[in-house]
């Protein structure tokens, strides 16, 4: 058993890479292509190249429309699936330079369909993360990312997210009503710094820095100790600097 078991691995392994050709030589198509000419650019006996498209068609990685093969919906679900990796991997490599140049733990929040997402935070054991002990979705109004946020929406968008989360007391320093947060809001300038103390965690104070990232409304956000509230300002400006480096170089995509 054991030898015919070994002996069909190559087989598989074989069958894979030549599938993964097939698909290649399909991708480089934008119209399709037909059978004779994938299995020639794949390298692959035609008999071979039919028993795989023919696989490959019945599983949705390509379809057959007028005699040629395109790509199908499963090998598309397949490359987002990389694309997503690959900006998650570009996140969290850019937030654990951020945390190193600031010296702070480090957040990406955005305002997607109707709610506060963090989509990463990273920090290490000598500076950890703020602990969410209230659920930032339900307390934008108390943390600095939400704030941050929400004064980036227009008047109508924010005046449904505090009908679905009501501001309210999350520490005795957090703004007390609507009324409030929305002076607050309106006294900042465009693209300013939002920074609040204790608002959403006693012994914290943290900042957020609005960023461009497509039509969303996005923050990068840092936080300190209260005791260490002296670096906030420098690491603020840091932050600043190296964010807009990043994005001056690469398309920073929130689609994920």
């Amino acid at each position: 058993m054991s030898a015919v078991h070994n002996a069909g691995v190559p087989t598989l392994i074989g069958s894979v890479q030549r599938a993964l050709r097939l698909l290649e030589a399909v991708g480089a198509h934008g119209d399709g292509a037909p059978a004779k000419q994938l299995a020639r650019e794949a390298g692959l006996p035609l008999p071979t190249a039919y028993h795989l498209l023919r696989t490959l068609t019945h599983e949705g990685y390509l379809r057959r429309e007028g005699g040629v093969f395109v790509l199908g919906d499963a090998a598309w679900r397949l490359a987002r699936g990389g694309l997503q990796q690959k900006r998650r991997s570009m996140i969290v490599d850019s937030l654990a330079h951020f945390r190193d140049v600031v010296g702070a733990p480090v957040y990406f929040a955005v305002y997607r369909e109707g709610e506060i997402e963090v989509v990463g935070v990273s920090d290490t054991p000598a500076a950890p993360a703020c602990e969410e002990w209230a659920d930032f979705r339900e307390t934008g109004h108390a943390h600095a990312i939400g704030q941050c946020l929400l004064g980036q929406l227009d008047e109508k968008a924010r005046r449904d997210h505090y009908d679905r989360h009501p501001v309210g007391a999350v520490t005795p320093y957090t703004l007390r009503d609507e009324r409030a947060l929305e002076q607050r809001l309106a006294s900042l300038q465009r693209m300013e710094p939002v920074t609040e103390r204790q608002e959403y965690v006693l012994g914290t104070v943290c900042a957020a820095i609005p960023i461009t990232a497509g039509d969303a409304a996005a923050t990068m956000a840092i936080s300190f100790p209260l005791h260490q509230e002296d670096r906030l300002r420098y690491a603020v400006d840091r932050l600043r600097r190296e964010v807009g480096a990043l994005l001056n170089t690469l398309s920073f995509s929130i689609s994920i």
